[in-house]
């Protein structure tokens, strides 16, 4: 755990924000490199990083914020300080899709190819914002109690972080980790999927058929606070309902494809 990676004339930089922006370079440069295979204009990807990293940011703070209102409301000006962590990546998902539709709209792309095109970049800069987690200490697993894998892959942290406050000496599964290399297969699977798609949003459905049943199970694994009801927290719900739109996309979807 590293949540200050180094130092610049006094200046603490955090390992959080160093990851959240080597995951956005990360999503640009998938997009150029299928912009390239695909012959977009100059500028395709830099203009779908912004809507796509703005708005993914502005919502996955603002679900972080509203679910913990209580210090915020304390601590307003704590509010714009993403680089030490924060953030609710389905509440990124929810405004970044209202953004891509925007986007689809003024380059005038069917939205559902505008979404397929989207989706891989969106999976490797989550990828790598994952690792942020686990350097900043944030999103931490639960003891691994007395299972094998404990001595092997438990994560025990610092005394001065909160993972190692609430559970001193005591290794807890990696679950940001795992979820990363979860991302980084699921990365790589809608790349090799994408050029061979057969009709638009086939891609973006194979990623809420393939993220979603990741963060569920995991979501069992972890051992910070979570907010849910019936038995499952928020995350899980969601991505139940995620998962379901999946299928039904699948299914509904015109058999077409647009060639740009």
């Amino acid at each position: 755990m590293h949540p200050v990676l180094f130092e610049i004339f006094g200046k603490e930089i955090y390992s959080y924000g160093v990851m959240s922006a080597l995951g956005f370079l990360a999503a640009i440069l998938t997009w150029l490199w299928m912009g390239r295979r695909e012959f977009r204009p100059e500028g395709f990807a830099a203009d779908l990083g912004f809507w796509l990293m703005a708005s993914g940011i502005i919502g996955s703070r603002a679900a972080y914020v509203i679910a913990n209102w209580p210090y915020y409301r304390d601590a307003p000006l704590e509010i714009i300080r993403i680089d030490q962590g924060g953030l609710i990546f389905y509440g990124g998902l929810i405004l970044a899709s209202a953004a891509l539709i925007v986007f689809a709209r003024r380059h005038r792309l069917p939205l559902w190819h505008a979404a397929d095109f989207a989706i891989p970049g969106l999976a490797i800069g989550h990828a790598l914002g994952r690792i942020g987690c686990f350097l900043n200490g944030c999103c931490y697993g639960r003891p691994v109690g007395d299972h094998a894998c404990g001595a092997v892959c438990g994560i025990t942290y610092p005394p001065v972080s909160e993972p190692g406050r609430l559970f001193a000496g005591i290794p807890l599964y990696p679950v940001q980790l795992i979820e990363s290399a979860c991302l980084l297969v699921i990365w790589g699977i809608l790349l090799a999927v994408y050029p061979r798609r057969r009709k638009d949003g086939a891609v973006f459905a194979l990623y809420l058929l393939l993220y979603p049943p990741c963060r569920f199970l995991l979501e069992y694994l972890r051992g910070d606070e979570r907010m849910g009801a019936l038995q499952l927290d928020v995350a899980q719900i969601v991505s139940i309902a995620l998962f379901l739109a999946g299928l039904l996309l699948f299914a509904l979807l015109p058999r077409q494809r647009h060639e740009p």
